[in-house]
């Protein structure tokens, strides 16, 4: 595993130096469509139900190419393990755009391509969107001298709010009614280590430490992601806990670090991001360095320091962008998914995503 692993880190790298013409880095200049449908071929069933995802980068597969996608992006896997609960073939649509703020996604994925949620066979609908307006605004505020604007960052909060309900709303009034499960993802912390120092700009004449101003808004974001879900039947799949704590109790509270983490229904808004970014800030780890034993350590992140690791094989969906297919066989047997785990489901940061959305899975279609 971590021999494969780190021919995607090497490999991903390369394609990201060749890419930058387009898209400028792990913070995209511009976007580009990266559309697949993976339908899960299961031996000996007839039965098929869809799963439909809309996002940017991250549900895409993006790693580092603009003609390629990892095949088992979260989605991807969430839809692996659906095939064996429902003993059943598994359609992934995947309509992303990497790149794409909020609105954009809103837009022009979840209300202009409604048609994929629309499906007879649809039973699950999910999207994450509002890491590419978080990433925006962080370039803008690192590139800033004299006093500190903060009017960037709240322009990415307010839009990321905005979007995250409207796309609840949406989905809720368009979805397909044989919709059995709807889910957000909201979104880890990409570069935590990196932006563990000072600013160029200055608040009443002093430097301010990056992450300590970061964090408190990607926390108001995520816990409105979850909060809407709760307010509009979707479920909340909290990647921001499975990747930035450890799978075990590093600070003697006796609770789990990523579980200890995660949004608890029906705390303020105010409790939880005090939680993330007080009492709990010691317990947050950079997802390069996902602790899931005390002795084991693996990485979540490619080496663009953005886009999560993967596994498996990628699909090509057009010399600069588009849609792609590709009908396959599970990767893993019914054997060894155990407990609802394949035996990947906490190595790479895919196989974590698809794993956190899983849970939420009805068990019956």
């Amino acid at each position: 595993m971590s021999i494969r692993l780190r021919l995607f880190r090497i490999g991903g790298w390369v394609t990201v130096s060749l890419a930058t013409v387009l898209l400028a880095g792990s913070a995209f200049a511009s976007t580009v469509t990266q559309n697949t449908s993976w339908t899960i071929d299961r031996s000996g069933t007839s039965a098929k139900y869809r799963v439909t995802a809309y996002g940017d980068s991250i549900y895409a597969g993006y790693y580092g190419s603009i003609s390629r996608v990892a095949k088992r992006a979260g989605p991807g896997v969430d839809g692996e393990y659906l095939q064996k609960l429902w003993n059943s073939d598994i359609q992934v649509i995947r309509r992303t755009k990497s790149g794409a703020v909020a609105k954009d996604i809103y837009d022009n994925k979840i209300v202009k391509e409604k048609s994929y949620m629309q499906t007879a066979d649809t039973r699950v609908v999910t999207f994450e969107m509002c890491g590419n307006d978080f990433l925006q605004a962080r370039s803008s505020f690192k590139n800033q001298s004299g006093t500190c604007s903060f009017s960037g960052i709240d322009t990415a909060l307010a839009n990321c709010t905005n979007y995250q309900l409207k796309a609840m709303q949406f989905i809720n009034a368009n979805a397909h009614a044989n919709t059995e499960l709807k889910v957000i993802s909201n979104i880890y912390y990409p570069g935590y280590d990196a932006d563990n120092t000072l600013s160029s700009c200055t608040v009443n004449g002093s430097k301010i430490n990056l992450r300590d101003m970061f964090l408190p808004y990607l926390a108001q974001s995520n816990w409105r992601a979850c909060n809407f879900a709760r307010q509009n039947g979707f479920q909340c799949a909290d990647s921001f806990a499975q990747y930035m704590g450890a799978d075990f109790d590093t600070n003697g509270d006796g609770q789990v670090d990523s579980a200890a983490l995660a949004y608890q229904l029906g705390e303020s808004e105010s409790n939880y991001v005090s939680r993330i970014t007080g009492a709990l800030k010691s317990t947050l780890r950079d997802a390069n360095y996902k602790r899931i034993t005390s002795s084991t350590t693996v990485d979540y992140i490619l080496s663009d320091n953005t886009h999560p690791t993967y596994q498996g094989s990628t699909v090509y969906v057009g010399l600069f962008g588009g849609t792609g297919s590709t009908t396959t066989a599970p990767d893993y047997s019914d054997g060894n998914i155990v407990g609802g785990r394949n035996p990947a489901w906490d190595r790479l940061g895919h196989e974590r995503m698809g794993w956190a959305l899983s849970v939420f899975n009805p068990s019956t279609p």
